[in-house]
């Protein structure tokens, strides 16, 4: 059967499941966890403001997309102190307020569903430029098997499945493979962070014919892991790497 066709009936089965679906198991609000109808979308109309004002604005990094304080400015502290191996970075929300906790709830309360809207804002923001910039896969950030054990998921794979579906590429899960089950990175002080990535990322079940790749994570703060993934990649066999992630925090 041809894929085009697998995928129509793919298609047709979902969209007739999803009454169903929606009754015994309906979407909330990825901001305040209120019940959302179809009607009004991913996120409810009370808190669309909120959203708006989370919104990272210019002045941006121009390496990772990270805010920026001021104007002036080109790069954040952390590009300016450790350059980047990634081509370029963005992100959509500052990581304060209500995406904190919307944060919590994708990552560690299998609230999957809020990568829809995470991902419809990433493509409505910034879709033309990651079309623009070729990518012939997306790839997320990996978790180490004991976590993705004990968790279910992986909160960077959601991401990376609904971009891919967006910009109609393929998605490989695997493309990483973290080797260790390192510290926390929130836990590290800048200097620690680094020094806790060494060697802790392998290529894994990634064709060699793919040279552009976007990289998924769910949170941006320094750049530690985005950089180290990006460094392994670069070093067997990609050509250019870009970063995505839901939200960034400040320097």
């Amino acid at each position: 059967m041809e894929k085009s066709r697998i995928r129509r009936i793919q298609h047709l089965v979902k969209k007739a499941a999803e009454p169903c679906v929606d009754l015994l198991f309906p979407r909330i609000c990825p901001l305040c966890g209120q019940i959302v109808t179809k009607e009004e979308g991913l996120i409810c109309p009370k808190c669309r403001p909120k959203a708006e004002r989370l919104l990272l604005r210019e002045p941006l990094c121009k390496k990772c997309g990270k805010q920026l304080e001021d104007e002036i400015q080109e790069y954040c502290r952390d590009c300016w102190a450790r350059p980047k191996s990634f081509e370029w970075g963005v992100s959509v929300f500052a990581y304060r307020d209500e995406m904190k906790a919307s944060m919590m709830g994708f990552k560690y309360q299998n609230k999957q569903e809020f990568g829809d809207y995470y991902s419809q804002q990433v493509m409505e923001h910034y879709g033309s430029r990651l079309r623009r910039a070729g990518a012939q896969a997306v790839v997320p950030v990996p978790l180490h098997k004991k976590k993705l054990r004990a968790r279910g998921y992986n909160q960077a794979e959601i991401l990376a499945r609904r971009l891919g579906e967006a910009l109609e590429i393929p998605v490989y899960p695997r493309g990483l493979i973290r080797l260790k089950n390192t510290s926390p990175q929130k836990n590290l002080g800048r200097g620690q962070r680094g020094q806790n990535l060494q060697h802790v990322f392998q290529r894994g079940t990634l064709p060699e014919h793919i040279k552009c790749i976007i990289l998924t994570d769910d949170i941006y703060t320094t750049g530690a892991t985005m950089d180290a993934c990006a460094r392994t990649l670069l070093r067997t066999g990609a050509e250019q790497v870009v970063c995505v992630s839901i939200c960034s925090g400040r320097n």
